[in-house]
């Protein structure tokens, strides 16, 4: 079966009328999110179909304003009578509501000219794979995962699809849409049995599922993973080195990110609030989103209020040199927005970031795990403790522990601490990120934190 499940055209037509109800019903200004999709899910566990699910579907989301007043609401009824209900209860609801100086839309001479993705290829234009097309991928990853020696079980492999049509529109004068698939597949190994039982993952996800990497490899990933972390055990508890992986080193950015928001600048909740122009990471570092990359899950040719998405610094060698805005954080703060609004169906739009991209001073990974000496290799992160407002920074973790530069053991039941303010200081980056994702963010070494193990 076909993903296409509707055009753009008609997308647009319905995202016109629901603007047109809007205002009938008395809205000052009004914009309309129509999502059209189809996905469907395989996973299985120790080697039996455990689930096979597909769903499909339209949802609409109103936005409507009202004398500084705003309310949004969400349907996926949309016969007419329904969707004239909707726009009233939207109208009913935003005079009820507070006033917000900054709720508006995008002035017309702010509005991006572009109004489709073509360029940007973010929409696998072949059939949807069958859902034993799936199953078979899957197969094929837990068996290659159930080889590696040292593996007891396989605890799920997972395949999925996904496809969405989006239209945006608005009464500003915006209507533009585009396309998104999706393909992943991943699977979760074990070694060990009972209490010394110890389990990781590996996975990929593609916009074309042509680039996906072989199921075979992403079972012996996972498999290679789990029998690595056999007869883990806690380290000693002191202060030392700590080298986010690959894996995980795009969360450190993550706090930049959220630091840098305009929602957390704006409500004055930043361990950042008061650093534009300041050194935030080390000199030579630039922090770059670039919406504008080809077959990338977080490109984008126009943000969620119309405006045009373009490539742009937040951290200039070393230096905080922009917040992340939409146009409600870009009021408060007295600035102009950086056409990084995101919106859900039933919310209205706030600040966020796509693409990312770490460019700067690198070490080959062997290289910095010799600077390292010794100290711990993060693999993966559980738990979170981040004040917001000071940086304090404290999480579970687990990984390796790393003696006179080489790997020895494989760690567990660990906490790690700092401030973010001082870890990021002193970063050191090794050459791994993985160009193909969203976030390109190599292996971070962070020259000291606190660590709490036996």
């Amino acid at each position: 079966m076909s993903h296409t499940l509707s055009t753009q055209a008609d997308l647009a037509g319905l995202a016109q009328q629901m603007l047109d109800y809007a205002q009938e019903a008395g809205a000052d200004a009004a914009d309309t999110m129509v999502v059209q999709g189809v996905s469907q899910t395989v996973t299985l566990r120790n080697g039996t179909l455990e689930q096979a699910e597909r769903s499909e579907g339209t949802e609409i989301g109103l936005r409507v304003i009202i004398d500084q007043r705003q309310a949004c609401v969400s349907a996926a009824d949309l016969r007419p009578d329904m969707l004239r209900d909707m726009a009233t209860r939207a109208v009913t609801m935003a005079r009820l509501a507070p006033v917000d100086p900054t709720a508006g839309l995008a002035d017309p001479d702010q509005l991006s000219p572009k109004r489709d993705a073509t360029e940007l290829e973010l929409s696998d234009d072949s059939a949807a794979p069958l859902p034993a097309e799936m199953e078979e991928e899957a197969r094929r990853a837990e068996a290659a995962a159930r080889a590696i020696s040292g593996i007891t079980q396989v605890q799920s492999a997972n395949a999925g699809y996904g496809h969405r049509n989006i239209f945006l529109a608005a009464s500003n004068g915006f209507s533009g849409g585009y396309a998104r698939s999706d393909y992943g597949l991943s699977c979760v190994a074990i070694s060990g049995e009972g209490t010394g039982m110890e389990r990781d993952y590996f996975g990929d996800g593609r916009i074309f599922r042509s680039d996906l990497i072989a199921p075979e490899d992403i079972g012996r990933e996972a498999g290679m993973r789990a029998a690595a972390r056999a007869g883990a055990r806690k380290p000693k508890t002191g202060r030392y080195p700590v080298l986010f992986d690959e894996r995980v080193s795009s969360t450190l950015i993550g706090h930049v990110l959220a630091a840098i928001n305009g929602s957390a600048i704006a409500r004055g909740s930043s361990w950042l609030r008061d650093a534009m122009g300041e050194a935030v990471l080390p000199r030579g570092f630039d922090l770059l989103e670039d919406p504008l990359r080809k077959r990338v899950g977080g490109s984008r040719p126009f943000d969620a209020e119309g405006l045009e998405a373009r490539k742009r610094a937040f951290v200039s060698d070393g230096h905080l040199a922009s917040w992340v805005l939409d146009l409600a954080t870009a009021r408060k703060l007295g600035m102009e927005s950086t056409a990084n609004a995101a919106r859900g169906l039933t919310s209205p739009p706030s600040p966020s970031v796509g693409n990312l991209a770490l460019i700067g001073p690198q070490l080959p990974r062997k290289a910095l795990l010799q600077e390292m000496g010794t100290g711990l290799l993060v693999t993966a992160l559980i738990g979170s403790s981040i004040n917001p407002t000071t940086g304090d920074y404290s999480r579970g973790a687990s990984g390796f522990w790393v003696q006179n530069g080489e790997i020895t053991y494989a760690v567990n039941e660990c906490t790690i601490a700092g401030n973010l303010r001082e870890m990021l200081a002193g970063l050191r980056a090794a050459d791994d990120a993985r160009p193909h994702l969203s976030r390109v963010i190599p292996s971070l070494l962070v020259q000291e934190m606190t660590l709490a193990g036996a």
